[in-house]
């Protein structure tokens, strides 16, 4: 290091180690994604394992067992006690597939899809063109998508990890008193509808989406106990007219299209909603200042990744094009996490 910065250093209290933490931030990232994919926190919810037996049940190889499994507890997603290694709170209640409360969806699509994609960032960048299965194709991803239903319950499941925390908060801080419907817009696993409906006895809940999704919603709506209070509606809403509700819902559905395509859907909702009727859309909205929700904004880029328009926004944005599409009152509120959302009064 040079004297021009150790003196910088001594006198500023800068240090690489941000830069160096993000820069190499995949390394921990992939580790997580790999414990997920080989059900590490499922092996071990309820119980405490010794080393030997918990590289061997997980399958291991002994060269690096060890330091993958001490690397998940100084990543602070395993606990080792007197030898044993446990499940941290966390990833007990949110990584092990038996617990409704899982969202190792998102990180096995991330797994398996989103982590080679992101390598391709560079390019998407300088082309502003989609770097997934759709690259150099005619077919769409949402194309591919539905027409694989492996891969589309997988995607179902990874939209599931993605919302079920803010759905489970929506469904409990909105003022659903005096609302008797409620309909979810591509709705995938159908989880929105699934917490609104049980958190909300004499609700009825609506999941809208293309028709493969059908079996898939209704199966989350058995497991949970709700499947006489959720109806799947099949639909395309590109041609369709969206189902007729006291409230309407779009949660990570706007940021997959481009300007265009979000002013036809929200208009596509008022003309679906009664006089005092609700949409409520949430996001992992960027901050107005664009400055603080890095995953508002790395989201985005997700999107320049995946869809050919897609782009996240901020609420302020949101509120402009709701009453471009005559929605009276708006307003925006935080949710839990990264994610907002803005609701609007037809």
């Amino acid at each position: 290091m040079s004297s021009e910065t150790q003196d910088r250093v001594q006198a500023e209290g800068v240090s690489p180690a941000r830069i160096l933490e993000v820069g190499l931030g995949f390394w921990a990232s992939k580790t997580l994604l790999s414990a997920v994919e080989m059900e590490v926190f499922t092996l071990l919810a309820g119980r405490r394992l010794g080393f030997e037996e918990l590289r061997d049940r997980v399958g291991v190889h002994p060269r690096s067992a060890r330091d993958f499994f001490d690397a998940l507890v100084a990543l602070d997603f395993l606990e080792r006690r007197d030898g044993l290694y446990s499940n941290a709170p966390a990833t007990d209640l949110f990584l092990d597939k038996a617990k409704p409360s899982y969202v190792g969806g998102l990180l096995e699509m991330a797994n398996a899809r989103l982590f080679r994609f992101w390598a391709d960032l560079t390019a998407a960048l300088r082309t502003g063109e989609v770097q997934n299965e759709a690259k150099g194709g005619d077919t769409s991803f949402f194309a591919e998508l539905y027409a694989d239903p492996k891969w589309l319950g997988q995607f179902a499941t990874a939209m599931t990890g993605a919302s079920h925390a803010v759905n489970v908060h929506l469904a409990t801080h909105f003022p659903w008193l005096g609302y008797s419907t409620v309909a979810d817009i591509g709705a995938a696993q159908g989880d929105t509808v699934v917490q609104i409906v049980a958190a909300n006895p004499g609700l009825t809940g609506y999941a809208f989406d293309l028709p493969p999704l059908a079996p898939i919603v209704e199966n989350h709506a058995a497991r949970c106990g709700v499947a006489n209070c959720v109806h799947f509606v099949p639909g395309d809403f590109f041609v369709d007219d969206l189902p007729s509700a006291d409230v309407i819902v779009m949660g990570h559905i706007l940021h997959d299209w481009d300007l265009e395509t979000k002013r036809m859907l929200l208009a596509k909702a008022h003309a679906a909603l009664p006089e005092g009727g609700a949409l409520i859309v949430y996001e992992a909205m960027i901050d107005d200042d664009r400055s603080s929700n890095a995953f508002g904004l790395l989201m985005s880029l997700n999107m320049l990744i995946e869809t050919p328009g897609g782009f996240d926004y901020t609420p302020t944005d949101c509120a402009g094009w709701m009453r471009g599409a005559g929605f009276r009152d708006t307003r925006a509120e935080p949710l839990t996490g990264p994610d907002t959302m803005v609701v609007a009064i037809k």
